[in-house]
């Protein structure tokens, strides 16, 4: 990771880091980013070809006070005709990731973007990974608005704030329903139907925000929750049985990738039989705990989808984690597996590096693809918008952001919950706005946010039969980031497509 820099910014000093460690700047200065860069460009898939305006800078967010917060970072796509001008009429998406850490830089230049960094199957990307018009951007569907959350990318929060204040479930929304208000105003596009597409966190995000928004008088046409966690007990309390159920399909998938299970069977239809027997055989065995009397014959079950030996499995008492997976179902190869994506492997650690939460921290579907996605962008807005940023991009900060993040939130009809779970304000959301529509895209081979989790939380919301009507599911072959999967980027194109035609 490149070291901070001490250079100075469009004549201003260089940020000063406050006392948690966040990059900040003072509110008088906070303004003397960079000036935005604008190039007029065209995208086409050799079929099609969209005239369109890509634009880095900053967007204002402040309080209702009018006091500044910072700025949050953004890169925009805006169609335009031969005279430069937009259309009102087409959609608006706000796009992000989550982590809470991350950049957009994933979603942007691996994912939905108008120019994505070409991908390898599964291996690790070269610095100088080829950068080509995207054939299945979401341009095609709607002009993309990507936003860096405050405290990531190139967005700075002003030097009065107390980290604190945006660093947690309530305040990043809080910050980014100012941001996308202010883009709105500032580009006059309050006519244009408006989209949210988040992924991982940016889930959460986009949960909390269907509801605010809505709140604030801003009406929402469709949300997408890629790779979604709405439930944060599975992720936030280790121990709990939901988690050793949601997890346990998406390694089943592993397994089968890896040739351990599932041999000569359909991966969807593979994935499928194991959700069955995660819902349906190990999550009624896992709620008995030592009163289950058939603890070896549900083992030999799990155990055939794990790829695992059963003694492995028994000696787990059916709780087989992630870690644990991870670096079991290859270590005859001395390889572990990834977490993002459980198809990326690497080469197991030295034995002195092998505590848990080191291993844990590292993954291989990160190591393979963000390197070359940071670089990609920082490329493009130099080169192509002739837009030159702050030495240090912060693609990933979680080690600032994340590890000090308060994940509590008011709950709607709850009040404050120390462990959120944001599918009440989903369902919230879809009550109040019934013409509001909702994706949700998961991969078989993600093991962040796994696909089980996501729809066992939907199903505990019991919507009725009109507003499950509004949700459209799509399951992909890939794993956390869908979109690096070239045959689940094109399935994702034409779902998109789909969704967004649909009224």
């Amino acid at each position: 990771m490149v070291e901070e820099s001490a250079e100075k910014v469009a004549g201003a000093q260089a940020p000063r880091a406050c006392a948690a460690g966040f990059a900040t700047v003072p509110a008088e200065r906070c303004a003397e980013v960079p000036e935005s860069a604008t190039a007029r460009l065209t995208w086409t898939d050799g079929e099609r070809s969209i005239d369109y305006a890509a634009t880095a800078g900053h967007v204002e967010v402040r309080d209702d006070a009018g006091a500044l917060l910072g700025r949050m970072f953004s890169l925009s796509y805006v169609a335009v005709d031969a005279d430069g001008r937009p259309d009102a009429s087409r959609p608006v998406t706000f796009a992000y990731n989550g982590g809470p850490g991350s950049s957009s830089v994933p979603i942007n230049f691996g994912g939905i973007g108008p120019r994505r960094v070409v991908t390898d199957g599964t291996r690790h990307l070269r610095a100088d990974a080829p950068l080509e018009d995207n054939p299945h951007t979401l341009l095609a569907e709607s002009d993309v608005v990507f936003l860096d959350a405050l405290g990531t990318g190139w967005s700075r929060l002003a030097e009065d704030v107390d980290p604190k204040k945006v660093f947690c479930t309530d305040g990043d929304a809080d910050a980014f329903a100012r941001a996308i208000c202010a883009w709105l105003t500032e580009s006059g596009r309050w006519s244009s139907p408006l989209y949210l597409f988040g992924e991982s966190y940016g889930t959460i995000r986009n949960s909390v925000l269907m509801r605010l928004l809505g709140e604030r008088g801003v009406q929402l046409t469709g949300v997408v929750m890629l790779s979604a966690v709405l439930n944060t007990v599975p992720l936030l309390c280790p121990g709990e049985d939901a988690y050793y159920v949601g997890m346990m399909p998406t390694m089943a998938a592993g397994a089968q990738f890896f040739g351990k299970a599932g041999a000569g069977v359909d991966e969807d239809e593979w994935f499928d039989r194991a959700m069955a027997f995660a819902e349906d055989e190990l999550a009624p065995a896992l709620l008995r705990g030592d009163r289950l009397g058939a603890e070896r014959e549900v083992a030999e079950g799990l155990a055939s989808y794990l790829g695992l030996s059963v003694e492995h499995v028994l000696s787990r008492h059916l709780r087989v984690d992630l870690l644990d997976f991870r670096t079991h179902v290859l270590a005859d190869e001395g390889r572990v597996c990834g977490r993002l994506d459980v198809r990326y492997v690497s080469d197991g650690p030295s034995p002195v590096q092998g505590t848990n939460d080191w291993i844990a921290e590292e993954d291989a579907a990160d190591d393979a693809l963000n390197g070359a996605w940071v670089l990609s962008m920082r490329r493009f807005c130099a080169d192509v918008l002739g837009y030159e940023g702050p030495a240090r991009y912060l693609g990933n900060n979680y080690g600032k952001v994340g590890e000090s993040w308060d994940w509590s939130h008011e709950a709607p009809g709850l009040g404050r919950v120390a462990t959120p779970n944001v599918a009440l304000d989903v369902a919230l959301a879809l009550r109040r706005n019934p013409t509001c529509k909702l994706a949700i895209i998961g991969g078989r081979f993600d093991a962040a946010t796994p696909w089980e989790n996501v729809v066992r939380d939907m199903s505990g919301q019991f919507l009725s039969e009109g507003l499950k009507e509004r949700v459209s599911w799509y399951r992909v072959g890939s794993g956390h980031m869908a979109y690096t999967d070239d045959a689940a980027l094109a399935q994702m194109g034409a779902d998109m497509h789909e969704f967004y035609e649909k009224r």
